[in-house]
């Protein structure tokens, strides 16, 4: 009982100190947003409106825009806005920035999460098998099979899962998101397999390099002449060990997956903050792209401080003083 307190005080602590580390680099990360796209060549309000557009035009978009007050004002308007939730209103259409990116969120996490889900059901399994059959015939098959997924753009991938399973034999649907749950994962098969298999390459070497460094430690082959069992030694131990990498590349091909998703869901045509981005460049509209990069990188941060606390729940032993 004590332990199991003592456990759960010592999250909390990690949990206070990390999110002490993360504010300052959430501060940064946002100030770099705001300065990047001020700095930008061109006026936004005549990109949107065109040359042709009259002078009070451009006034009144600047002033909608917030464009017309000194820089410092508008960073410090900016960060109020962020702290209230409010990311301003589409210039094409008028309707706020948050419901926008609200209305795109689930489909882009939707599809992340199947994504990491696939790479993880096939990279771990895999790479672990590699590793306990080291320059076997199946180690050389995974390690082959990695290599070409790695080298694999998403775009190229995806293109080539439309053509064979959408077009040539037409098994699943090549556009759209779908209506209903049961249509939802069928129209997300494709993408999801598209970013999946690139995700598994990854972790697929990560594991076996990791599990392959593990059993050759000492206390494996002290562990295995003190006659316990070689299924206990390496998926009680061994395992639990190699799996710190292997957390480390699944967060961090989370947010890798989120960029990602900006290809994907331009190939398969599907809604999320990828597309609605890539909209946002298409018809300038500046603070739905403000928008979708500030949280990006508010959820990247998220994701490392998820990774952290992961890696001390995973293996107590790396837990800092």
């Amino acid at each position: 009982m004590n332990n199991s307190k003592s456990g759960v005080t010592y999250l909390f602590k990690y949990l206070i100190r990390r999110l002490l580390v993360a504010l300052p680099t959430m501060f940064i990360t946002l100030s770099i947003i705001f300065f990047t796209l001020r700095v930008l060549p061109g006026d936004p309000a005549l990109a949107i409106l065109g040359d042709n557009a009259s002078a009070e035009a451009l006034y009144n978009l600047r002033e909608q825009m917030g464009l017309n007050v000194p820089i410092w004002e508008q960073y410090l308007v900016f960060f109020v806005d962020i702290l209230r939730g409010n990311f301003g209103l589409s210039i094409a259409s008028g309707t706020p920035v948050l419901q926008l990116i609200a209305n795109n969120f689930g489909a882009t996490m939707f599809l992340t999460a199947a994504s990491i889900f696939i790479g993880s059901l096939i990279g771990i399994p895999a790479g672990i098998i590699s590793a306990l059959r080291p320059n076997s015939f199946i180690d050389v098959v995974v390690r082959m099979v990695s290599f070409l997924w790695v080298s694999v753009p998403a775009f190229l991938l995806g293109i080539v899962l439309m053509l064979v399973f959408s077009l040539k034999v037409d098994w699943f649907p090549s556009m759209g998101a779908g209506e209903g749950f049961g249509g939802m994962l069928y129209h997300l098969i494709l993408p999801s397999l598209t970013l999946g298999l690139i995700n598994s390459a990854v972790i697929m070497r990560v594991a076996r390099a990791s599990l392959l460094e593990e059993v050759n430690q000492d206390y494996i082959r002290t562990a295995k002449a003190k006659g316990v069992p070689s299924g206990i030694v390496i998926f009680k131990h061994a395992l639990r060990n190699s799996l710190i990498p292997v957390i480390t590349v699944i967060g961090l091909d989370i947010t890798a997956l989120i960029s990602g998703a900006v290809i994907t869901e331009t190939i398969f045509s599907r809604p999320g903050l990828g597309s609605l981005a890539v909209g946002a460049i298409t018809s300038r509209d500046f603070p739905i792209l403000q928008g979708c990069l500030v949280l990006f990188a508010i959820l990247v941060i998220i994701v490392n401080l998820v990774i952290d606390i992961a890696y001390s729940i995973v293996n107590p032993k790396i837990r800092p003083s």
